[in-house]
């Protein structure tokens, strides 16, 4: 992870504040709040700002009583019951505002979640960093012969070390040309004092997808929620998973009772249609179960056996 001077000083200088305020707080996130916490090999997640925290879910749910409970036990049965329920609107009030260095290809897939306030480095004014993202060995895998968008198994030896060295350099040769096309580096010198630089909004199109870019990236809880539990999911891609990772801990800090609601009634749950509740209630019975006439596909009936952990799949 690499942080500019400006970056670090920023997060000094706002670190050393001694504000005081009436607004809620939540004491674990203050604790790392402005911190860059490191993800992949240049990246990061800051929690920069929030507002709210468990109380302002219970005090939005119960408006009508014109003030929030005042029993923790009381707060966490009714977050529970409104996450059991999918009753959202009262995670809509707690809001939390991210900054986030990441690969541009990851920028892409994640920005498919349009349901937050995104401001991203702007290229066509500023020269974006010389840093690439290259993924560990551990991490380098062929394409999955049964998931179009998933991985299979990982590379091995000198394949492996072919690929790595197709991403370094050609990450850096590209680099080199938006360099020379834009007659300026990155440390502000000039390549050749005789040329005129091409335009920045031009010259960054000949950069590859795994360049950085950051970005700042604020939602409200219910939009947060339903971005980790696609993202924080053994299914996503290990990259976005890793920056999923690290703001489900930060989601933890902020608000505890709704992150244990959330990991029990959302990650660790399990939805079942029509057909597949009928299926456990004859298993449960003792029923002979046949997947030919369950009415149920060969994946959906291996998700449900899988869910359950039944010894029941289709090969």
């Amino acid at each position: 992870m690499k942080l500019t001077k400006e970056q670090a000083q920023e997060i000094k200088d706002l670190q050393s504040q001694e504000n005081k305020t009436k607004r809620v707080v939540a004491p674990e996130l203050e604790k790392i709040l402005y911190d860059a916490i490191s993800v992949l090999d240049h990246g990061f997640v800051r929690v920069i700002d929030y507002m709210g925290d468990d109380t302002s879910i219970v005090q939005a749910a119960r408006v009508s009583y014109g003030k929030g409970t005042k029993k923790v036990s009381t707060d966490s049965g009714l977050i529970k019951y409104l996450m059991r329920h999918w009753h959202s609107t009262p995670f809509e009030m707690c809001e939390i505002k991210y900054h986030v260095k990441l690969p541009i290809f990851i920028a892409r897939q994640w920005i498919r979640h349009r349901t937050a306030n995104v401001n991203e480095y702007s290229a066509r004014y500023s020269i974006l960093d010389k840093e690439f993202y290259l993924p560990k060995n551990e991490h380098l895998a062929a394409q999955s012969k049964s998931n179009r968008q998933g991985r299979g198994e990982v590379l091995q030896g000198e394949q492996a070390k072919k690929v790595l060295n197709l991403l370094k350099n050609d990450a850096e040769r590209t680099y080199d040309n938006y360099e020379t096309m834009l007659n300026e580096r990155y440390d502000g010198s000039v390549v050749d004092e005789n040329e005129t630089g091409l335009a920045r909004e031009l010259a960054r199109m000949n950069l590859t997808l795994n360049t950085y870019t950051q970005w700042y990236w604020k939602t409200d809880l219910l939009n947060l929620m339903n971005f980790l539990r696609l993202r924080a999911d053994h299914h996503a891609q290990y990259e976005i998973r890793a920056y999923a990772d690290v703001m489900l801990d930060t989601l933890k800090r902020w608000v505890p009772i709704t992150y244990d609601a959330f990991m029990d009634y959302r990650v660790g749950g399990t939805e079942v249609s029509s057909k597949g509740k009928k299926i456990i209630q004859k298993l449960i019975s003792g029923e002979s179960v046949d997947a030919e006439q369950s009415g149920l596909s060969k994946r959906e009936w291996n998700e449900l056996m899988s869910a359950f952990d039944l010894n029941n799949k289709i090969i």
